[in-house]
């Protein structure tokens, strides 16, 4: 089984990974985790996509969550499911700020040490405008429509139903 997972900053792309990974034991990469290396610097284009295609070539089944259109784009053929989180900008917004104030002062488990947690006003504007330009809502959508079995969720209650009917949540 191998998922691909795109979605809105603040959607919860990693969340379900987590999830995902956990209920068929597959293995999960998460795109951020390696982009960054320290302290929010971006590692080098090459570096990125030799990391990802060395994840896609070591497993036969996988989970990725993250965007990054540009890279591994072979993964989006690869991948058996696709699952676009197209939730409202608010409630990303609303997410983003829950998971700074629970990791306030030290990084998530899925990003480098020296990663720590931000809400600043640049990663606002990107939450809010920047990240949801019409370009880029186009790439979604286009993914979406062109494979073979995508879903596409505009709000947490719709996925979690979907995980319910899978047997993937219980409650």
């Amino acid at each position: 089984m191998k998922i691909q997972i795109i979605g809105f900053s603040g959607s919860g792309k990693t969340y379900l990974a987590k999830l995902l990974s956990s209920h068929f034991n597959i293995p999960a990469l998460h795109l951020d985790g390696i982009h960054f290396i320290h302290n929010w610097e971006e590692r080098d284009d090459i570096s990125f996509e030799n990391l990802i295609q060395q994840f896609l070539s070591k497993n036969d089944s996988w989970i990725i969550e993250g965007n990054y259109l540009s890279f591994a784009t072979q993964r989006f053929l690869q991948c058996d499911i696709l699952i676009f989180l197209n939730y409202n900008r608010f409630v990303c917004y609303h997410n983003c700020k829950k998971r700074y104030q629970q990791n306030k002062n030290k990084a998530r488990d899925e990003m480098p040490i020296n990663c720590i947690e931000k809400f600043d006003k640049e990663f606002k504007k990107w939450i809010l405008w920047e990240g949801r330009k019409t370009n880029r809502k186009k790439k979604f959508k286009i993914l979406v429509k062109n494979h073979s079995c995508s879903y596409e969720f505009k709000n947490r209650r719709q996925l979690h139903d979907f995980l319910k009917q899978q047997k993937i949540l219980t409650k």
